[in-house]
């Protein structure tokens, strides 16, 4: 029996929704089996990290390439391609006992992963009416985080079990079950199964890459997501656990849970966010800078806190970080109404650089700050990690001016075209009134 169209539009959500999860389990393996990792390849910190910063410059590097490819392209090649990337970094990574191995698996990892997000948040508006887009983006970017689930708890639970090459032979065979049902399922668009754009030029791509890039709106989208999501994304890709493990002393039970909880609050945060967001448009920014804020206060209770965090400190943490994935998504709605739809991937792929830029960024600072703090050696101390950690502030700071520029220069694009954003102060002042 033939699906009906809403039917075949969730249907086909599911597909690229399940691609997505499947690249988070991939993005946040080595997060969960970083104390592992240390100890099958003989590394410090630094060069631990050196292994997630190169994926996420792979990731970054290849959002405009990808973008670019994607309005040339459409969706389903782009995922299918990434998911066999992905599962054949993980194989390697599976059987590889040297660092160089271990590095090219993590750059696959990463230039698959790069291929299959933006791919999947570009079948949104092809498939769902246009009053549903926001939430439906919200969803797809939580959702797609039940792969930290999967890395925290059945990867984290092989790992600790069957061991190293089980784990990741275990997430290179799931990878392969993601193309095949992408292959069979997955359509572009209810008109065709895939779509192809225009031959791709060089006048065309200095056209859509240069205008997305000058729109303010499309630069406030990319300091948006590079603000909200590095924290979070640090602390589930790469430090979090050993934060947790070797700062906190929890147990690796715990810390599985922890994670969890992250992402359940993303997954609960991320509707109410999309609603928020659709029906207070000219608000956007405000959320994301509540967010932020909610971020960096969570931080530093814990970061201040005398000796050890208690367990619920902890749990205030990791909710607090799970609003930033949800608050991340409103840069993708910058994209989304500050460009038209055939530069669309082009802008994706540039907002979507800010978060991963700013995690790579903050991650390769941690692990050499770790490093000097104890010489290149394993022997974590709590008051390493504060200082480590305290990093993030910096970065935060450079995105939250990025944000309050973009923000204005936005505002005065839209007075130009005859929409008045009036400050908030005057707003609330009127309803006081």
């Amino acid at each position: 029996m033939a699906l009906r169209p809403g039917d075949r539009a969730w249907a086909v959500w599911a597909v690229g929704l399940a691609a997505y999860v499947v690249a988070v389990l991939h993005r946040t393996s080595l997060g969960v089996a970083g104390l592992d990792a240390q100890a099958r390849f003989g590394a410090g910190a630094g060069a631990l990290a050196l292994f997630a910063v190169l994926q996420l410059v792979v990731y970054a590097g290849l959002q405009v390439p990808v973008g670019l490819l994607l309005d040339r392209f459409g969706s389903t090649r782009l995922v299918v391609c990434g998911a066999l990337l992905m599962a054949s970094g993980q194989a390697l990574m599976a059987v590889t006992t040297d660092m160089p191995g271990a590095i090219v698996a993590r750059v696959m990892v990463g230039a698959g992963d790069a291929m299959t997000f933006i791919s999947v948040l570009r079948l949104v508006p092809h498939w769902f009416p246009a009053r549903r887009v926001p939430v439906i983006t919200q969803l797809t970017g939580i959702m797609g985080q039940l792969g930290q689930v999967l890395s925290a708890v059945p990867l984290a639970a092989l790992l600790a079990g069957p061991g190293w090459s089980t784990a990741f032979g275990a997430a290179a065979a799931t990878g392969v079950l993601v193309a095949v049902l992408a292959v069979t399922l997955l359509r572009d668009t209810p008109a065709r199964r895939v779509t192809s754009g225009p031959v791709i030029t060089v006048r065309q791509l200095g056209s859509d890459l240069g205008g997305a890039w000058r729109h303010p709106g499309t630069r406030l989208g990319l300091w948006s997501h590079f603000t909200t999501q590095f924290t979070g994304t640090v602390f589930a890709l790469m430090w979090g656990f050993p934060f947790l493990l070797a700062g906190e002393g929890v147990s690796r039970a715990t810390a599985s849970a922890l994670l969890t909880v992250f992402v359940v609050t993303g997954m609960a945060a991320g509707p109410v966010i999309g609603v928020l967001v659709q029906r207070h448009p000219l608000r956007r920014s405000w959320l994301v800078l509540g967010v932020i804020a909610v971020n960096a206060a969570a931080w530093g209770v814990v970061l201040l806190w005398p000796g050890r965090a208690p367990l619920p400190v902890l749990v205030t943490l990791v909710v607090a970080l799970g609003l930033g994935g949800p608050g991340s998504m409103i840069g993708f709605e910058f994209a989304r109404t500050f460009n038209p739809p055939h530069r669309l991937g082009t802008a994706t792929g540039i907002v979507n650089v800010g978060g991963f830029t700013a995690s790579l960024l903050t991650i390769m600072l941690v692990g050499m700050i770790l490093d000097l703090r104890t010489g290149g050696g394993t022997d974590y101390q709590l008051s390493d990690f504060r200082v480590a950690m305290a990093v993030q502030y910096l970065v935060g700071a450079v995105g939250v001016l990025g944000i309050l520029r973009s923000r204005r220069l936005a505002r005065q694009r839209l007075a130009e075209e005859g929409i008045v954003v009036r400050p908030i102060r005057e707003v609330l002042s009127q309803k006081r009134g």
